[in-house]
């Protein structure tokens, strides 16, 4: 086993508790699912208030005179437009204009950045661009991350926390205490619902899933994750987007700031806009249950797509999934859908399938 793959989260023992047989993802023992019922724990996010352990995102932190200098050239964003106190989710890509990760990017203040990165090459990259810089990049696994999500996320951290948590805007963050312990949190998610991220030390991240879990925060296995995250329309590296598709092709465009003077494939990326083979698109399915993935996609015999990440989702009554299809084929197009035991119709539709207006989450 290599030293990536034996990562661990100081909460793996509360999840083999539930019932989690820690399944590897991005190198670490991962809750992807509990004895409880996935559908129950989706119902927590949507009615009242779920959590999930989101250590086995990889957190970096970027420091020195260059330390801007270097994120700016890995990243599509600018990073002198994100405040200090402040997050921007972005691209990172290829030199040839693909997506090689995606990241949520927060200015900490004194010239120091964290990333938050999944299974893509961000850290590779960001060497990369670090090469003859005066930066110091650390990635730690120190630093855990519980992701509070739902309706009644605001009310039990707000009532537990040393700041008043009300005021702060979608994407922006601040230190403070909660249950007693130091920590740093963030108004961000992957949920669709208003949310926070807890970033504390594995020293102190049990007592404070503990007192999450007294307090009736629900734990959430990845399954319900999935669910929630393809209602709302969002993406996992490696499944709806990877090295093969740019920006436009994945509905990441908004991330790419058009008017910096450089950074990593940007020459490649904007040659390409406007040349898309493929858009990323919500399926609504007809079929009982959660399809396979990878099923193939078609109109009139022809190939036209193919299923990304699928779910089904109790709430909607509706088998869902993200993919992709040709930029030709506009939405309310009803596809033939086919993959191993399956063959049926999906329907394309606009994302997000679930508060399509983002409501939820830019709440206040």
């Amino acid at each position: 086993m290599t030293e990536e793959l034996s990562r661990t989260s100081a909460l793996a023992e509360r999840h083999r508790a539930l019932g989690s047989g820690l399944e590897d993802w991005n190198g670490m023992g991962t809750a992807w699912t509990y004895d409880s019922n996935p559908n129950d724990e989706h119902d927590a996010v949507r009615e009242a208030v779920g959590m999930f352990d989101m250590s086995p995102l990889k957190k970096v932190f970027l420091r020195g005179s260059d330390a801007a200098a270097v994120l700016d050239h890995t990243i599509t964003r600018d990073v002198s437009r994100i405040a200090v106190g402040q997050s921007a989710y972005t691209s990172v890509l290829t030199e040839e204009g693909g997506v090689a990760d995606d990241a949520i990017v927060s200015s900490i203040g004194n010239g120091e950045w964290m990333v938050a990165h999944g299974s893509g090459d961000m850290m590779a990259l960001l060497g990369a661009s670090a090469t003859g810089k005066d930066v110091f990049i650390e990635f730690t696994d120190d630093l855990h991350d519980i992701s509070v999500q739902g309706p009644g996320a605001l009310g039990v951290i707000d009532a537990n926390c040393s700041i008043d948590l009300a005021p702060m805007k979608y994407f922006h963050h601040a230190t403070a205490e909660i249950f007693g312990h130091a920590c740093r949190l963030s108004r961000t998610g992957y949920t669709g619902e208003r949310g926070y991220e807890i970033f504390a030390t594995a020293d102190v991240i049990v007592d404070i899933w503990d007192n999450l879990a007294g307090a009736g925060v629900a734990p959430c296995s990845f399954t319900a994750l999935d669910k929630v995250r393809i209602e709302a329309g969002l993406l996992f590296y490696g499944y709806d987007m990877s090295s093969s598709q740019t920006p436009w092709e994945v509905g990441l465009g908004f991330t790419v700031n058009r008017t910096k003077s450089d950074f990593r494939g940007k020459t490649a990326l904007m040659a390409a806009e406007g040349s898309e083979r493929v858009r990323n698109v919500g399926l609504v399915i007809d079929h009982g249950d959660m399809v396979n993935g990878e099923e193939v996609l078609s109109v009139d015999g022809r190939t036209v797509g193919v299923v990304n990440s699928p779910c089904y989702s109790h709430r909607l009554g509706k088998s869902l999934a993200l993919g992709h299809i040709e930029v030709s084929v506009p939405d309310g197009t009803i596809l033939a859908l086919a993959g191993g035991d399956i063959s049926t119709t999906a329907t394309v539709v606009s994302l997000p399938i679930y508060d399509p207006q983002k409501a939820k989450t830019h709440a206040g």
